[in-house]
């Protein structure tokens, strides 16, 4: 299943260019965004892509190996600050959706019926939990046009207007407006 948008998530052309256009390089982004800049876990699917000499795809990951797939992680400059871990979790997250939804990963939410319904899908995705599920239900409604009924309530406060998260990144303006909104939650306790 093809799929395409308008992302500008990472202030890289190729980056965001492989994110519009392949669902598992923006599930890879989120699933790396954390303990490192937004732009670099986003970024990080493309260099993986790279790196593997293939297209990314869910069987292609899946089909290397958690060993295999760290060392991609490894190679300078490494994918995230925590390249072991992370790879392992990229891993396990491919294997996941070729065992449970055909390599396809579309199909998460293709044919869900409500925001409920689409959260539990992706909370049940190896390395999701509910905030970082509830994050990529947002991306998806204000992105995506992925919008079954309900889905704002589902992503919580994400799914409201402002700039809480990268669902809420369109340039590099709304970028600082996240980054300024996440230091002032940290300030705030």
């Amino acid at each position: 299943m093809s799929t395409s948008y308008d992302l500008h998530l990472t202030g890289d052309a190729d980056a965001d260019a492989l994110l519009s256009s392949n669902p598992l390089a923006l599930l890879v982004g989120m699933l790396l965004d954390q303990q490192v800049p937004m732009e670099w876990a986003f970024s990080s699917p493309l260099r993986l892509q790279e790196r593997m000499g293939e297209s990314l795809t869910a069987t292609a990951v899946a089909s290397r190996g958690p060993d295999a797939v760290e060392e991609l992680f490894r190679q300078k400059p490494a994918l995230h600050r925590y390249p072991g871990s992370m790879a392992k979790r990229t891993h396990r997250l491919c294997q996941y959706l070729v065992e449970e939804y055909g390599a396809e990963p579309t199909t998460l939410w293709a044919d869900v019926a409500t925001g409920k319904d689409l959260l539990k899908r992706l909370t049940d995705l190896p390395g999701y939990g509910k905030q970082k599920a509830q994050i990529f239900v947002a991306l998806l409604g204000k992105q995506c046009g992925i919008t079954p009924d309900g889905w704002r309530d589902a992503a919580g406060d994400y799914g409201k207007d402002g700039h809480r998260s990268i669902a809420d990144v369109v340039s590099p303006q709304s970028l600082d407006r996240v980054r300024e909104y996440k230091r002032a939650k940290k300030a705030a306790g």
